[in-house]
């Protein structure tokens, strides 16, 4: 029952807060001291139940009349932070289980490949336990625009069923219950199953830097600006696409009964064509994988813009957006301990950055979610979208054609011409490769 404009500066605030823990976390890890468990391991042990307990109050509705939105903030940026302790160092494990490249792109299809399995599995849980209570449309009242607006919502609430709303904030706790066990479970399956390697990171220097020297290093390697360039726009694009997908189905094409299917879809699409594309770079190199399988997103999304509603077609193109979530997903994370690679060649003498360079990768991706969040939160506010309404103006069906289509296009095209810029290609590659053998 929030407005929307505090669920967007909620949004922000929290992204903001993850652009300065992100880093700080991904230099802190660096400098743990090795342990029986490793050194990234304890972080992920420690911060787990936490972040569950976090996760869980974001999800509750605390019984005061003010200061929801405060609530709403802290436990958002705390849950951020502790996901942050989780994720940063789960990503870089990628770097500490293997020196070989075909072995850290494996585990990497691997890891993506699950994730996104992980995705479908959130994605049917809070789909379905919420989807189970049935909330009422409301019929769009010709008297918002004619009377003070207090008024208007007053009136609107008293429409509400309150019975419904006790029901759908039931719906949430439960969900989040079930979700944050398989969040325990999960941790637990990582701790036990996954040994770090030491000698998998490091070469025969080993000279410590400092927080803001070792920053300046890594944000100043070229190749690595432009692999997260191009992976910020991409991201985006493809976070636009799913945030938006559920209100683009119910309204514009009239399948208020079917978008959590469809999704389904675009993530089962996704999980299945994650060994296609590990292949696919394997047989002809990561730049060309990228390329054809983020661009191919582009003609379904402009297809399912400009034909007339249909559910098979919606299908087809569900699919084929998970083709492409696919290679959004799998490619950069791929690339990443090459440029890792990259960067170590070029500086020898600067050890056990993995964690930073990861921790802004994972910084990006959280961005990325916010913001789509954010602009779709205020583009469909100015609109003039009414939540709960069985029908909206044309110009929210208008706004959320571009939410889905035209911007994704723009963004992906945008992003695909700031990954031609990247260097690191297949000769690369190798040369690197041999060298590090060689430094080693």
């Amino acid at each position: 029952q929030l407005d929307p404009f505090y669920a967007s500066i909620i949004l922000f605030v929290g992204r903001a807060w993850d652009a300065v823990t992100d880093p700080m976390v991904g230099f802190f890890i660096s400098k743990t001291s090795w342990t029986r468990f490793g050194r990234l391991m304890p972080w992920i042990i420690f911060s787990t139940p936490f972040a569950v307990i976090s996760y869980f109050l974001i999800w509750f509705v605390p019984d005061i009349s003010r200061g929801q939105v405060m609530w709403y903030l802290v436990f958002y940026c705390i849950f951020q932070t502790l996901v942050t302790c989780f994720h940063v160092p789960y990503s870089a494990l990628t770097m500490f289980i293997s020196r070989e490249q075909s072995e850290r792109d494996s585990a990497t299809a691997y890891r993506m490949t699950v994730e996104v399995l992980g995705t479908v599995l959130g994605t049917a849980i809070q789909g379905q336990i919420v989807g189970k209570v049935v909330t009422p449309c409301i019929e769009s009242p010709l008297f918002i625009g004619k009377t003070n607006s207090s008024v208007a919502m007053e009136e609107l609430n008293m429409t509400h069923d309150t019975g419904s709303l006790t029901d759908t904030r039931n719906a949430y706790m439960i969900a989040a219950g079930v979700i944050g066990g398989l969040y325990i479970l999960c941790a637990v399956i990582l701790s036990v199953g996954v040994r770090e390697k030491r000698e998998s990171s490091e070469l025969q220097s080993d000279e410590p830097v400092s927080f803001f020297r070792g920053l300046k290093l890594v944000m100043n390697h070229g190749a690595y600006i432009k692999l997260i360039a191009g992976f910020l726009f991409t991201s985006l694009a493809f976070m636009l696409l799913e945030g938006n997908f559920a209100l683009f189905c119910t309204y514009t094409l009239g399948f208020r009964n079917e978008f959590q299917n469809i999704l389904l879809a675009i993530m089962l699409s996704a999980t299945l064509t994650i060994p296609l594309w590990q292949w696919f770079l394997t047989r002809f190199g990561k730049k060309t994988a990228v390329y054809v399988g983020i661009s191919s997103a582009i003609p379904f999304l402009i297809m399912v813009a400009v034909l007339d509603s249909n559910l098979i077609v919606t299908y087809i193109v569900a699919v084929a957006a998970g083709i492409s979530v696919a290679a959004a997903f799998l490619l950069p994370w791929s690339m990443l301990p090459d440029v890792i690679d990259d960067f170590k060649l070029q500086h020898p003498d600067s050890h056990g950055h993995e964690a930073i360079f990861f921790s802004f990768y994972v910084f990006f991706t959280k961005f990325t979610s916010g913001v789509s969040l954010g602009i779709s939160t205020l583009s469909l506010d100015f609109a003039g979208y009414q939540t709960r309404g069985c029908s909206q103006p044309s110009e929210v069906n208008f706004t959320l054609k571009m939410l889905v289509s035209a911007v994704p296009v723009g963004l992906i095209l945008l992003g695909l011409l700031l990954f031609k810029l990247y260097p690191i290609d297949e000769e690369k590659r190798r040369k690197n490769k041999k060298a590090l053998q060689d430094l080693r």
